[in-house]
């Protein structure tokens, strides 16, 4: 069955984190007509897939939408992250895009489709299809696609594991771990990433003894420390010391290895385990509490990713660990962000979202609709988001700090951008920095350090890089 075809300016793949940010934009900076087309069922994303104890992993603060706060303004009272800012679970993030969505909803401007999968193939004849009916839509777009899958975020519920699983195993994903119904001989956790943290810290908060748990960690990894991202004024000094401290530690660096000594020497960066070199980099954000508890399991296995598992053992790519039948595995291997190439975020009449600020996805979002509502030509727009790599290795922190510090200086050099900038909500710290007062004499020290060091730090960046 097909239906009539509608026309609207801009056509949003995904109604996740980055598509709701930039829809909200366009809807409230502009009169546009919005079609919204996603495969969940509600507003979300991945966060109606993820696992049910998830949290952001960082501050609420900057998370959401430009025009709506993400929950409140209180400190979270748990013992890893005590006096931190608060960080939504998935349910209130859930809860808190289906009522965006209404608001959008209300008025004329923006439909909505849910359970449907857009066609792309043919760039001059866009098309969607329900997923319950198989009905099929055409849709004239007057302005902008806006593709907001491109860099698609993976939970271990939607995507099964890479390695062969034997008859007997009992391997599940992170999301039916709370529906364990009778207690294993242990546990495995395959996955060294945010989702393998998770899954350790919430069976060692369920009373799960610390022998009880393998964790098959095929990298270790740096991790930044919670501490040093936190929005509000009373983190000034702490955040702003952070941000000095890198400057500094990159001004001063002789090799890339001898810039990770320093940024953890200074509690930038964080390990697992300070008798291990760390081969890999994601943007994972951690507390010094959360390292504690986890550095209670002895039992971590580092010989590579999983190749198979059957009830005798399990198969790696430098080795193989013993298994029996009444273990119970986990699989936490999903990589969050798929490390995809570059594009250009504005190309004719297709617009790809992609990181303009290191791991802050719906600012970047906001912001390339901020420019796409108020700039003209693509080569502009471009220039203003250039597109931050996704980092997998250790030098990929100083890759992604370059093009984020040259981002920011073309922003400055643009008064209507950098005026936005200030008055987001998303952007957490600009305006923190443009409040301090003449008086505040320690803050005026703290940025003046910041200002010197980052200086420094821009000429010594690719020195770095090419050592």
């Amino acid at each position: 069955m097909n239906l009539p075809p509608l026309e609207v300016d801009y056509l949003i793949i995904g109604s996740g984190a980055v598509g709701m940010a930039f829809a909200d934009v366009i809807f409230h900076e502009t009169k546009s007509s919005i079609l919204i087309v996603d495969k969940h069922h509600g507003p979300g994303g991945h966060w109606n897939d993820a696992y049910p104890f998830v949290r952001l992993h960082q501050p609420s603060a900057y998370y959401g939408v430009n025009s709506r706060k993400l929950g409140g303004d209180s400190k979270d009272p748990h013992h890893l992250n005590l006096g931190m800012c608060e960080r939504a679970t998935s349910a209130e993030i859930v809860s808190y895009y289906e009522n965006i969505m209404q608001v959008f909803l209300a008025s004329d401007r923006v439909q909505y489709f849910p359970m449907n999968e857009v066609d792309v193939s043919n760039p001059k004849n866009y098309s969607f299809k329900s997923l319950m009916t198989g009905a099929q839509r055409q849709v004239l777009v007057r302005k902008k696609v806006v593709d907001t899958t491109y860099l698609n975020t993976a939970v271990p519920s939607t995507h099964p594991p890479q390695y062969a699983i034997g008859s007997g195993v009992h391997c599940m994903p992170l999301n039916d771990l709370p529906r364990v119904k009778r207690p294993p001989s242990g546990y495995v956790v395959i996955g060294a990433g945010k989702t393998g943290i998770d899954a350790c810290l919430w069976l060692l908060e369920n009373q799960i003894p610390p022998d009880k748990i393998c964790w098959v960690m095929p990298r270790d990894s740096w991790f930044q420390n919670r501490a040093n991202v936190q929005p509000g004024e009373e983190f000034f000094m702490q955040t702003y010391g952070a941000f000095a401290a890198q400057m500094q530690a990159i001004a001063q660096a002789e090799s890339i290895p001898d810039l990770f000594v320093k940024l953890e020497a200074s509690d930038q960066m964080l390990r697992l385990d300070k008798t291990v070199q760390p081969s890999m980099y994601h943007g994972a954000v951690v507390s010094h509490g959360e390292l504690h508890a986890l550095r209670q399991i002895k039992n971590i296995v580092r010989m590579g990713r999983v190749k198979s598992i059957d009830v005798t053992q399990m198969v790696l790519e430098h080795g193989t660990m013993p298994m029996d039948a009444e273990r119970l595995v986990v699989d936490c291997s999903a990589s969050a962000v798929q490390l995809r190439p570059i594009v250009p975020v504005f190309e004719g009449n297709r617009i790809t979202p992609q990181f303009v600020r290191a791991f802050q996805p719906t600012f970047s979002a906001a912001l390339i609709a901020h420019v796409e509502a108020h700039y003209d030509d693509d080569a502009t727009k471009n220039q203003l988001c250039a597109v931050i790599p996704l980092p997998d290795k250790p030098v990929d922190w100083l890759s992604l700090l370059g093009v984020t510090m040259a981002n920011r200086y073309r922003w400055s050099k643009d008064e209507r951008l950098s005026q936005w900038i200030v008055q987001s909500r998303l952007d957490a710290f600009t305006a923190m920095a443009k409040n301090v007062k003449p008086t505040e004499t320690q803050k005026l020290m703290v940025l003046q350090r910041y200002s010197e060091n980052a200086k420094l730090a821009v000429g010594k960046i690719q020195k770095l890089l090419l050592a």
